[in-house]
Protein backbone atom coordinates (compact mmCIF):
# COMPACT_ATOMS: atom_id res chain seq x y z
CA UNK A 1 0.00 0.00 0.00
CA UNK A 2 1.28 3.40 -0.93
CA UNK A 3 0.06 6.01 1.32
CA UNK A 4 -0.34 9.97 0.15
CA UNK A 5 -1.84 13.35 1.56
CA UNK A 6 -4.44 14.67 -0.07
CA UNK A 7 -8.24 15.04 -1.07
CA UNK A 8 -8.77 11.67 -2.62
CA UNK A 9 -11.57 13.38 -4.89
CA UNK A 10 -8.94 16.27 -6.46
CA UNK A 11 -6.55 13.50 -6.74
CA UNK A 12 -8.79 11.16 -8.71
CA UNK A 13 -10.41 14.67 -10.63
CA UNK A 14 -6.73 15.25 -11.74
CA UNK A 15 -6.42 11.64 -12.99
CA UNK A 16 -4.23 9.93 -10.20
CA UNK A 17 -6.69 6.89 -10.21
CA UNK A 18 -8.44 4.80 -12.45
CA UNK A 19 -10.83 3.66 -9.52
CA UNK A 20 -11.83 5.42 -5.88
CA UNK A 21 -13.47 3.67 -3.19
CA UNK A 22 -15.21 4.51 -0.15
CA UNK A 23 -17.00 2.59 2.49
CA UNK A 24 -21.32 3.20 3.29
CA UNK A 25 -23.92 1.64 5.03
CA UNK A 26 -26.64 -0.09 3.66
CA UNK A 27 -29.01 2.59 4.24
CA UNK A 28 -28.58 4.82 0.99
CA UNK A 29 -27.71 7.71 2.63
CA UNK A 30 -24.18 8.98 1.73
CA UNK A 31 -24.70 11.83 4.25
CA UNK A 32 -21.88 12.39 5.65
CA UNK A 33 -18.44 12.33 5.97
CA UNK A 34 -16.36 11.47 2.27
CA UNK A 35 -19.57 9.42 1.11
CA UNK A 36 -21.55 13.13 2.01
CA UNK A 37 -18.32 14.88 -0.60
CA UNK A 38 -18.66 12.27 -3.27
CA UNK A 39 -22.42 12.26 -3.45
CA UNK A 40 -22.00 15.85 -4.41
CA UNK A 41 -19.48 15.21 -6.42
CA UNK A 42 -20.31 12.11 -8.61
CA UNK A 43 -24.10 12.01 -7.97
CA UNK A 44 -23.76 8.97 -10.60
CA UNK A 45 -22.05 6.80 -7.03
CA UNK A 46 -25.42 8.10 -5.02
CA UNK A 47 -27.68 6.72 -8.05
CA UNK A 48 -25.56 3.69 -7.97
CA UNK A 49 -26.33 3.49 -4.30
CA UNK A 50 -29.99 3.90 -4.68
CA UNK A 51 -30.27 1.41 -7.30
CA UNK A 52 -29.60 -1.13 -4.67
CA UNK A 53 -32.28 -2.58 -2.34
CA UNK A 54 -32.12 0.52 0.85
CA UNK A 55 -31.53 -1.53 4.28
CA UNK A 56 -30.77 -4.77 2.88
CA UNK A 57 -28.37 -6.87 4.89
CA UNK A 58 -27.55 -8.87 1.68
CA UNK A 59 -25.84 -5.81 0.51
CA UNK A 60 -22.87 -5.84 3.61
CA UNK A 61 -19.62 -6.71 2.00
CA UNK A 62 -20.54 -5.90 -1.61
CA UNK A 63 -20.07 -3.01 -4.19
CA UNK A 64 -21.94 -0.80 -6.22
CA UNK A 65 -19.76 1.70 -8.86
CA UNK A 66 -20.70 4.41 -11.29
CA UNK A 67 -18.59 5.19 -14.19
CA UNK A 68 -17.87 9.11 -14.03
CA UNK A 69 -16.19 11.46 -16.47
CA UNK A 70 -15.34 14.60 -15.50
CA UNK A 71 -12.87 17.28 -17.55
CA UNK A 72 -11.95 14.52 -20.04
CA UNK A 73 -11.16 12.51 -17.04
CA UNK A 74 -13.02 9.03 -16.83
CA UNK A 75 -13.15 7.39 -13.26
CA UNK A 76 -15.10 4.82 -11.09
CA UNK A 77 -16.49 5.61 -8.02
CA UNK A 78 -17.49 2.42 -5.83
CA UNK A 79 -19.80 2.29 -3.18
CA UNK A 80 -18.07 -0.35 -0.63
CA UNK A 81 -20.98 -1.81 1.75
CA UNK A 82 -18.28 -2.30 4.86
CA UNK A 83 -21.44 -1.10 7.33
CA UNK A 84 -24.87 -1.83 7.95
CA UNK A 85 -26.04 0.78 10.31
CA UNK A 86 -24.26 4.51 10.47
CA UNK A 87 -26.80 5.50 13.69
CA UNK A 88 -25.45 4.70 17.71
CA UNK A 89 -23.37 3.56 19.53
CA UNK A 90 -20.28 2.06 17.07
CA UNK A 91 -18.36 0.98 15.74
CA UNK A 92 -20.64 0.44 12.91
CA UNK A 93 -17.91 -1.06 10.60
CA UNK A 94 -18.53 -4.98 9.67
CA UNK A 95 -14.54 -6.39 9.32
CA UNK A 96 -15.82 -8.94 7.14
CA UNK A 97 -17.55 -6.13 4.80
CA UNK A 98 -14.31 -4.85 4.60
CA UNK A 99 -12.46 -8.01 3.22
CA UNK A 100 -15.11 -9.13 1.06
CA UNK A 101 -15.86 -5.25 -0.59
CA UNK A 102 -12.46 -4.98 -1.35
CA UNK A 103 -12.40 -8.94 -2.53
CA UNK A 104 -15.43 -7.62 -5.14
CA UNK A 105 -12.73 -4.76 -5.92
CA UNK A 106 -10.16 -6.51 -7.01
CA UNK A 107 -12.08 -8.93 -8.73
CA UNK A 108 -13.36 -6.09 -11.10
CA UNK A 109 -10.60 -3.73 -11.23
CA UNK A 110 -7.37 -5.61 -10.76
CA UNK A 111 -4.71 -3.77 -12.70
CA UNK A 112 -6.50 -0.22 -12.33
CA UNK A 113 -5.00 2.49 -9.78
CA UNK A 114 -6.99 2.17 -6.96
CA UNK A 115 -7.60 4.68 -4.18
CA UNK A 116 -9.48 5.07 -0.80
CA UNK A 117 -9.75 6.77 2.42
CA UNK A 118 -9.41 5.33 5.60
CA UNK A 119 -12.01 3.44 4.95
CA UNK A 120 -14.55 1.93 8.18
CA UNK A 121 -11.81 3.91 10.51
CA UNK A 122 -13.94 7.46 10.62
CA UNK A 123 -17.05 7.61 11.27
CA UNK A 124 -17.76 3.69 10.88
CA UNK A 125 -15.15 3.76 14.25
CA UNK A 126 -13.43 0.98 13.09
CA UNK A 127 -9.94 -0.38 13.90
CA UNK A 128 -7.70 0.90 11.38
CA UNK A 129 -4.52 -1.14 12.02
CA UNK A 130 -6.72 -3.98 11.75
CA UNK A 131 -8.81 -2.89 8.60
CA UNK A 132 -5.29 -1.71 6.99
CA UNK A 133 -4.10 -5.34 7.39
CA UNK A 134 -7.78 -6.56 5.53
CA UNK A 135 -6.93 -4.05 2.83
CA UNK A 136 -3.65 -5.03 1.94
CA UNK A 137 -4.23 -8.78 2.15
CA UNK A 138 -7.36 -8.40 -0.31
CA UNK A 139 -5.75 -5.85 -2.55
CA UNK A 140 -1.93 -7.34 -2.65
CA UNK A 141 -0.29 -7.22 -6.35
CA UNK A 142 -2.61 -4.21 -6.75
CA UNK A 143 -1.66 -0.34 -6.99
CA UNK A 144 -3.93 1.05 -4.21
CA UNK A 145 -3.11 3.99 -2.22
CA UNK A 146 -4.43 4.94 0.93
CA UNK A 147 -5.45 9.45 0.87
CA UNK A 148 -4.76 10.57 3.92
CA UNK A 149 -7.18 13.69 4.11
CA UNK A 150 -5.14 17.14 3.77
CA UNK A 151 -6.60 20.54 2.47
Amino acid sequence: MKTVRGDLLQLALAGEFDVIVHGCNCQCTMGAGIAKAIRATFPEAFEADLATEKGSAAKLGTISWAEVERGGQRLVVVNAYTQFHYRGRGPHVDYAAVASSMRAVKERFSGKRIGYPRIGAGLGGGDWERIVRIIDTELREEDHTLVEFAK
